[in-house]
């Protein structure tokens, strides 16, 4: 496959310089000195279309491919400088050529030859001309985004430019649902789209930028297009079709505003055709925008959530998947000084899943096979309203407020068959899981500039949330044996209640101090207090009904938990020649309060925490940076609470109330290199983390059920990361990247009395090319193998895939994406092959508002996927049954 795809990308290469001839130079100031990221492009003056453009590099020098025998105006601009133009006539020879700007200042003439330029750069922001990238089939910002050089979007919606993850969607300066990419990614029209800005080095506390390293921090600006301003703007589609038993349908309007005093955003979705625009796994790692505001302070402190285990899905592909959603986001300028926004979400999903799975405990050898049925309910909502007051330059004051409300249940049955010591057994089992989980967060933040050398910043967060899961297994054989347990049942009926209440404020004030306009010193007084309550109870319904109530102190839980950590950090930041060096450190006091089983257990002690960041400034786009930082790490009160939890049918958890915290040490090393000369994206990235003393488990076995206690580890556990790419734009008209990821861990635990070291080691590798043609049909293709290697088992994925679109008879847009998956375990034991076709023929005459589609998903009809594992005390392998093929036919006006 690898060779395969060397030759096709040799082939289109050699094709293209077959047809076309190199005009190169250096663009020089009236000094003679080179201009870095001077803008050139040229335009053929027969069919006045933009043939080819570039970015001149750190030297000044630019290449562009040109047609032989042709006449070209050569446009070139440079921000401060008089903007030029010059006639060339290309034979069949290469033409290098120097070029001269005045310093006259900017034109309006220059103006326009930057608008017009595909991409350009001003400062920390680079700007893509949206429709230079566009060939016709783009149906959504993600289709736009995916063409621009040095943009990913990966399969959750996140976007990643340069290698680095942005944090922050907007619209015309607007947020576009803060904290989350996805909703824009996959609903803004592309045809609304004019410009892209990326936004480097970004903090949206104009005080700040400077102040702190942000080389991090990307946001992204969509600029729409003109008639889309003051305007409402969107599209309504709806479509009917088959599956293979049953009709689908999808509805999906979705309008937008945006003027420069309000904006309001809708998007509704309703379908069985199993498009999810939120997942769950998207509802909890939804932010909102809230900043992690203690990531300086050395302590991490985090509130783990009860979500019961609930099934989730693999790419979101299952059975059956039915949605309904609804969204709005809106801005509002009250004032020139005061600004609010905010959004509500709420989703509903029902969702079929059907897995098989294979268990296997690692020390004994004994396995757990499974037939499993899974029906979900899945009732999210999200809500959040900001407000930014700000009078002048000197004084900003925001507040923020993030509820999560959510309704959870899912029922299964499954057929287990044990394997333990050679003999087999076989049961059905039942379970439910239940949760109504309410969050409220809030965040409070005053910034104030005295002057230019004093900055001043208060920020406060407060967490309130409220969880109640509920578990219920019903099975043949009795797992465990609790104390006020009656045996002898024909079926043990397991229940567990849980309510568990945080409340958490984190607290800090921040001083800056300008010592040189290169360095500066910040001050930071921090306090993080929590408050949490567990309360549990396990009781069994016997065969004639009756409620059981294992009343032993065992059973139960009341625990009380109270954390506070008190500290003060100072950071020294200076800028000297191409190096930045911000070193630092917190001192901190710390206070852990448990009070459960009629008595309090605490503990107090003070730490001192170092921390460094240093970058090499190698050029403007090229960068290596060293991060290392020492945490102390904290378990919250799920970990405490010394009363049996049932984590599931075959796990029964007890926490341990003396535990104490754990000590990081990580190590990050980053590189990272943008030519906008060729597109030439470098990345990476490798990590060490070192973390001693560590939470880890004590696990007995019996058979395969599971009896597990957390301690505190004498060993340490290590984990070594790393990932590259390499990515570059060529010939206009190519695109080809290679990306790899490593992660390799070691791990310490008790397994039956018995000490256990556990190691996984997990690579990724993906290789891909793309065109990218106006009038031409446009191929992506590439290859990805998996390597997940755990202790005593390794399995492998082959996964080549290729995508085709094509904008043909400029009305017709046809569009087909496949993926094969060779999955196989290195003794062969499993080895399985799948593949996935999707396809889609889009009709829509030019100007027209109306647009016809027909589409079909899993043309090939494929039942399943495979899936792995790792949970250092076992390996899981499970196969999960996907919707069956299905075809539709949809109709969509464009308002």
């Amino acid at each position: 496959m690898k060779n395969i795809l060397s030759f096709f990308t040799l082939l289109v290469t050699t094709i293209s310089l077959s047809q076309s001839i190199k005009y190169d130079g250096f663009i020089l100031d009236e000094n003679k000195h080179p201009l870095e990221m001077a803008n050139i492009m040229a335009v053929n003056i027969g069919t006045k279309a933009m043939d080819s453009y570039g970015i001149t590099n750190y030297k000044g020098k630019f290449q562009l491919s040109l047609k032989p025998n042709s006449s070209y105006s050569i446009k070139i601009s440079y921000l401060g400088m008089k903007s030029k133009e010059i006639i060339i006539t290309t034979q069949s020879i290469n033409i290098s050529q120097n070029i001269v700007l005045d310093n006259l200042g900017i034109e309006l003439e220059g103006v326009e030859i930057v608008r017009e330029m595909p991409v350009s750069i001003k400062g920390d922001t680079i700007v893509y001309n949206a429709d230079s990238f566009k060939s016709g089939t783009e149906k959504k910002l993600e289709d736009v985004l995916k063409k621009l050089p040095g943009v990913e979007v990966n399969a959750d919606g996140e976007i990643e430019v340069e290698g680095k993850k942005v944090s922050k969607l907007m619209v015309e300066g607007k947020d576009f649902f803060d904290g989350d990419t996805k909703l824009g990614v996959k609903n803004i029209p592309a045809d609304a789209i004019d410009k892209v800005q990326v936004l480097r080095n970004y903090n949206e506390v104009g005080a700040l930028k400077g102040l702190e390293n942000d080389q991090d921090n990307v946001a992204m600006n969509i600029k729409l297009k003109k008639g889309k301003n003051n305007f409402w703007f969107g599209d309504m589609t709806a479509g009917i079709g088959v599956g293979e038993l049953d009709s689908r349908y999808v509805i999906n309007p979705k309008v937008f505003y945006y003027s420069p005093k309000y904006s309001i955003n809708v998007i509704t979705n309703f379908n069985n055709i199993g498009e999810l625009p939120l997942t769950i796994q998207d509802y909890f790692k939804f932010t909102g925008g809230f900043r992690s505001m203690m990531k300086k302070g050395g302590s991490s402190f985090d509130v783990s959530s009860n979500d019961l285990g609930i099934s989730l899905l693999r790419n979101n592909r299952a059975k059956e998947i039915e949605t309904q959603f609804g969204a709005t986001n809106f801005t509002y300028n009250a004032t020139k000084s005061w600004s609010l926004s905010g959004f509500g979400i709420i989703s509903s999903a029902t969702t079929e899943l059907e897995t098989k799975s294979q268990i296997s405990i690692l020390e004994s050898g004994d396995q757990q096979k499974s037939d499993e049925l899974t029906h979900q309910k899945n009732n999210l909502g999200l809500f959040k309203l900001s407000s930014t007051y700000k009078p002048n330059a000197k004084f900003q004051f925001d507040y923020d407020v993030l509820t999560k409300l959510s309704k959870q249940e899912e029922n299964s049955n499954l057929l287990r068959e044990s394997i333990v010591d050679n003999t087999t057994a076989t049961e059905n089992i039942f379970t439910n899981k239940k949760q109504d989980p309410t969050s409220v967060n809030q965040n409070l933040s005053l910034y104030y500039t005295k002057n230019d050398k004093n900055i001043f910043a208060f920020e406060a967060q407060y967490l309130y949330q409220d969880e109640n899961p509920f578990y219920n297994a019903n099975l043949h054989s009795q797992p465990f044996d609790l104390s006020g347990y009656i045996s002898g049942q024909d079926r043990n009926d397991l229940n567990q209640n849980r309510f568990v209440k945080t409340n958490k404020l984190d607290a800090k004030f921040d001083y800056y101090y300008m010592v040189t306009p290169k360095s500066n010193i910040n001050v930071t007084i921090g306090n993080t207090y929590s408050h949490q309550n567990f309360n549990s109870h396990i009781f069994q319904i016997l065969d004639d009904g009756t409620t059981n109530d294992l009343n032993a102190a065992e059973n139960n839980n009341q625990v009380n938990y109270n954390f506070n950590d008190v500290f003060l950090g100072v950071h020294y930041k200076i800028l000297a020649g191409k190096f930045t060096f911000t070193p630092g450190v917190s001192v901190h006091s710390y206070k852990m309060e448990n009070n459960q089983l009629g008595s309090g257990y605490s503990q107090n002690f003070f730490r001192v925490l170092p921390d460094l960041f240093a970058l090499y400034q190698i050029k403007k786009s090229e960068t290596l940076t060293y991060d290392f930082s020492l945490s102390n790490n904290f378990t919250d009160i799920n970990q405490l609470a010394s009363g049996y939890v049932l984590s599931n049918y075959s796990n029964l958890f007890q926490g341990n109330r003396f535990l104490e915290n754990a000590t990081s040490q990580v190590h990050s090393l980053r590189y990272f290199k943008y030519n906008m000369f060729n597109f030439e994206n470098i990345f990476a990235d490798v990590t060490y983390t070192k973390k001693v003393d560590a939470v880890k488990t004590k696990s007995d076995f019996a058979g395969i059920n599971q009896s597990s206690m957390p301690y505190n580890s004498n060993l340490a556990d290590e984990t070594f990361s790393g990932l590259g790419s390499y990515g570059r734009s060529f010939l206009k008209n190519y695109k080809a990247s290679v990306n790899a990821s490593l992660n390799w861990s070691k791990f310490n635990n008790i397994q039956n009395y018995s000490p256990s070291v556990t190691e996984s080691f997990s690579q990724n590798y993906t290789v891909k090319a793309a065109t990218n043609y106006k009038d031409l049909p446009n191929l992506e293709f590439g290859y990805t193998f998996l390597v997940n290697e755990y202790s005593g088992s390794t399995y492998y994925t082959d996964k080549p895939f290729a995508k085709l679109d094509y904008y043909f008879l400029e009305s017709f847009s046809f569009v087909a994406d496949y993926e094969f998956y060779h999955y196989y375990s290195k003794n062969k034991a499993i080895d399985n092959e799948y593949d996935f076709l999707n396809a889609s023929l889009v009709y829509q005459k030019k100007d027209s508002k109306w647009e016809y589609k027909v589409s079909a998903t899993n043309l090939l009809n494929t039942k399943y996927l495979n899936d792995d594992s790792f949970s250092q005390f076992s390996t899981r392998v499970s196969q999960y049954t996907v919707q069956p093929r299905y075809i539709i036919f949809s109709m969509k006006y464009n308002l």
